[in-house]
């Protein structure tokens, strides 16, 4: 995968504006950063007895569009993929961990603070902004492998929602179909969100600005992903 060189770049214009922006977006919807599920999702969550695999497939689109927690971290990861084979992979891969440890969480009770889960998100995408601008090579001479990170994440990011789910109290009956559906609809989502930042990508890199603001957007990604570290870390020491 191609990376961004730190070189050449001295002069950054607009980060602080682009940082503001993402400050304002993150204190606007403190929801979407602890995998806030809305309350009439909640409700119909609470209160489901059956197989409902429309609802939930819906439900589990919702979550992947409107959680920009996760889209932050794919946009980073197809940042510099061309090929429609490569987004494929990379998209399946964080898929897959995603449903594995959602099933898992939520069949086998397994519990993990909601703060320190998106905390690691917020990580991940520092990680990927890092990894965009060629920081692991220039600090350690390596370059990670970024399949294998990807399913990680994908991993960490379903224990987030494993998590939430759990707070529902969801009914017995029905529940792995509903589980599937809700994986069904998340992967659905996904595709349809990264549809969308394909597109944009598409008419962004065959302009000479690309190259230009590569670096000062993947500035902005990262400074994201600290203050989605902050925001979960913050919460953790004040619920204690």
């Amino acid at each position: 995968m191609q990376s961004l060189s730190l070189r050449g770049y001295g002069a950054m214009r607009r980060p602080l504006l682009l940082l503001l922006v993402l400050a304002l977006m993150l204190v606007g919807m403190p929801e979407a950063l602890a995998h806030g599920v809305p309350e009439g999702d909640k409700g119909f969550i609470q209160e489901s007895t059956g197989v409902l695999f429309v609802p939930f497939m819906y439900m589990g689109a919702k979550h992947m569009i409107t959680g920009y927690d996760h889209l932050l971290f794919l946009f980073g990861v197809i940042f510099f993929l061309y090929r429609l084979k490569d987004v494929g992979l990379y998209v399946t891969l964080f898929a897959v961990g995603h449903s594995i440890t959602l099933l898992f969480g939520v069949l086998s009770s397994i519990s993990i603070s909601p703060y320190v889960i998106d905390a690691i998100i917020g990580f991940s995408v520092v990680y990927k902004a890092l990894d965009n601008l060629g920081a692991f090579q220039r600090w350690f001479g390596v370059q990670p492998d970024t399949r294998a990170a990807t399913l990680i994440f994908g991993l960490l990011h379903g224990f987030g929602l494993a998590t939430k789910i759990q707070e529902f109290e969801i009914s017995p009956d029905g529940l792995i179909v509903n589980l599937i559906a809700f994986n069904v609809g998340v992967e659905i989502g996904q595709l349809l969100a990264l549809g969308a930042i394909l597109i944009l990508m598409g008419y962004w890199r065959r302009t000479a600005s690309f190259w230009r603001h590569a670096y000062t957007a993947n500035v902005a990604m990262m400074s994201a992903g600290f203050l989605l570290m902050g925001y979960q870390l913050t919460g953790l020491i004040v619920s204690q």
